[in-house]
């Protein structure tokens, strides 16, 4: 392409500062250097983790920066030593990263990747520690290693899945976060057998891909958990057998799901962030096996908290990042399993708007008939 080795002037949302409009400014993005590649992001989705940040909660946010990390997109030039993509590549960026060299990524036992985050963490590129965004010579921060928000990115060459050239990038940039999410929370981490009892807390997206993935995996009951009864049509679609209000109880809710259990369900997954929500799915599981996963993102500085006898008495509490998936080698096997028609992905976006209306889409967001908001990027 004519623009490999230039500085590209496009379009982007920039987040200015915490908590106020995006902006849509014109961005120069600089060419990818040794071990990175540039992207033409063609849609991307919005997820709770960007406005969590753009809300000015999270720690490690920086300001001025261009969110986004749920997209797909195609090479447009890569830098020195990329041999695993290259331009035309169909791709989805991939916030975990998998370097397949590290500590983490050898041991077998986690899908966690050490290669760039110290990079990522503090939004710049690990060959220089800096920025590969700018506004008239302002470096603008990237965000968990994507920022896709923008026309165009560059990404770490371990942080960028190859995909089919077939699948339709308005759908499956979904597989970027929040589907894997949910599905991985069940198959890698969890791990549910046949026949099993699940609740899940939170009926969102992700709640949503936790339940398709139970009931895939043979779950005989999955007991779907929201503030919102309106949402549980929808989420019958998704798997989910009975709902429970916890507005419609007295009770706490763990002894509400105990008492209707015969003693707890074998899994529970909470998707909210809510730590006094985690305590609840902790110890609505069963005496002696019982396991809860932690999928959703607790505010910082937020902690957890249980009676040891709980796990004392058998019961686990794990957590989950990425489903557990490796996002390189998994990335594309979930693609297709899309193109198969195995796992939903269509089914989970409820508004299509432009670039131009990301705040418009962030609005919607917060709306309980919302599940994932798609933008083109360059309409």
């Amino acid at each position: 392409m004519a623009t490999q080795g230039q500085v590209i002037t496009c379009k982007a949302a920039v987040a200015w500062e915490p908590n106020k409009p995006l902006v849509i400014e014109d961005v120069q993005v600089a060419p990818p250097q040794a071990g990175e590649v540039r992207v033409k992001i063609l849609y991307t989705a919005l997820c709770h983790t960007d406005a969590y940040t753009w809300s000015g909660k999270d720690p490690e946010g920086l300001f001025p920066c261009i969110l986004g990390h749920e997209a797909a997109g195609i090479v447009e030039s890569v830098g020195e030593g990329v041999t695993e993509v290259k331009p035309g590549d169909h791709v989805i960026p991939c916030y975990q990263a998998e370097c397949r060299e590290c500590k983490f990524c050898k041991s077998g036992k986690t899908n966690l990747c050490g290669k760039v985050r110290a990079a990522t963490g503090v939004g710049v590129m690990m060959n220089d520690r800096k920025s590969r965004f700018s506004i008239n010579g302002k470096p603008i921060y990237h965000f968990m290693g994507t920022s896709t928000f923008s026309q165009y990115t560059v990404v770490h060459d371990v942080s960028v899945a190859k995909i089919d050239p077939n699948a339709p990038l308005e759908k499956v940039c979904l597989l970027g976060c929040g589907v894997p999410t949910g599905l991985g929370a069940v198959w890698n981490t969890a791990k549910v057998e046949p026949g099993s009892t699940v609740a899940i807390f939170g009926l969102g997206t992700v709640g949503l891909a936790v339940a398709e993935g139970a009931k895939a995996a043979g779950a005989s009951r999955i007991i779907g958990l929201d503030i919102d009864s309106t949402k549980f049509d929808r989420a019958k679609n998704f798997g989910v057998t009975e709902f429970i209000n916890p507005k419609d109880h007295e009770k706490p809710i763990q002894q509400v799901i105990v008492d209707v259990t015969d003693g707890g369900v074998d899994y529970s997954f909470e998707c909210i962030g809510n730590v006094s929500v985690m305590r609840a799915a902790l110890e609505c599981c069963h005496k002696g096996w019982g396991t809860s996963i932690i999928v959703g993102v607790a505010a910082s500085g937020q902690e957890i908290s249980t009676r040891p006898f709980q796990l004392v008495t058998g019961r686990v509490w794990k957590g989950t990042a990425f489903g557990g998936f490796k996002s390189r080698s998994q990335v594309p096997w979930l693609v297709d399993k899309y193109m198969k028609k195995e796992i939903k992905v269509d089914e989970y976006i409820t508004h299509n708007l432009t670039l131009e209306e990301i705040n418009k889409a962030f609005d919607l967001m917060h709306d309980g008939g919302c599940l994932r908001v798609v933008l083109s990027v360059f309409e």
